[in-house]
């Protein structure tokens, strides 16, 4: 895929995150209304509530890992909200170990790689980010991975890219994402370990 498409997908990732999360934020100011005058409780307004907090942790996730980037900064607080937000119902614990602001670029790139680690720990694990001296380092720890190598083959753009399901778009985006910003990703699977650099 040209550095055109990869170009294009981030910024029609970016035009639908734009668009979705005012009126995601505007359902949950009418739900906390709603729970401030006491106009509605129990289970049903609980289950409104957790489902527009997973809507809005997403989009605010994918917003970063499917926009454009940019020049910004991104501080470390801005990524421990995202990510305690998305994950906190999640099996996966995620450590965030740099506490500098970012560039947008750089954590792009590490939420791509959280997509992909996702897919090999379905049952859940930790997964610890770190960045020394900006060479980043994502290992995903569990007692049991589920490694597709055809599919992990498409980060270091080997073996041909297979049939992706839009589930697995991230697998293509990263190495794509990261050559544009003169990165290489490098993957790594052991029995209870996989890591992606870059």
């Amino acid at each position: 895929m040209p550095a055109i498409s990869a170009e294009l997908a981030t910024l029609i990732g970016s035009r639908i995150c734009h668009d979705l999360i005012s009126p995601i934020g505007a359902i949950n100011n009418g739900l906390e209304l709603l729970q401030m005058s006491d106009a509605a409780e129990g289970p049903e307004m609980d289950l409104i509530g957790q489902s527009v907090g997973n809507a809005s942790a997403r989009i605010r996730f994918f917003r970063i890992a499917f926009g454009a980037a940019g020049d910004q900064m991104v501080g470390q607080p801005e990524i421990a909200s995202i990510l305690r937000d998305l994950y906190r119902d999640s099996r996966l614990e995620i450590l965030w170990q740099s506490p500098d602001p970012q560039p947008r670029s750089a954590v792009r790139l590490s939420f791509l790689g959280l997509l992909c680690l996702e897919t090999a720990m379905p049952y859940g694990g930790q997964v610890i980010v770190t960045e020394t001296d900006g060479r980043w380092l994502l290992r995903g720890e569990a007692d049991k991975l589920n490694v597709d190598a055809q599919l992990w083959a498409v980060l270091a753009q080997a073996g041909g890219t297979p049939q992706l399901q839009p589930s697995q778009v991230q697998f293509a985006l990263l190495p794509m994402i990261a050559a544009d910003d003169g990165r290489q990703v490098i993957s790594h699977a052991q029995e209870t370990t996989v890591d992606i650099s870059f």
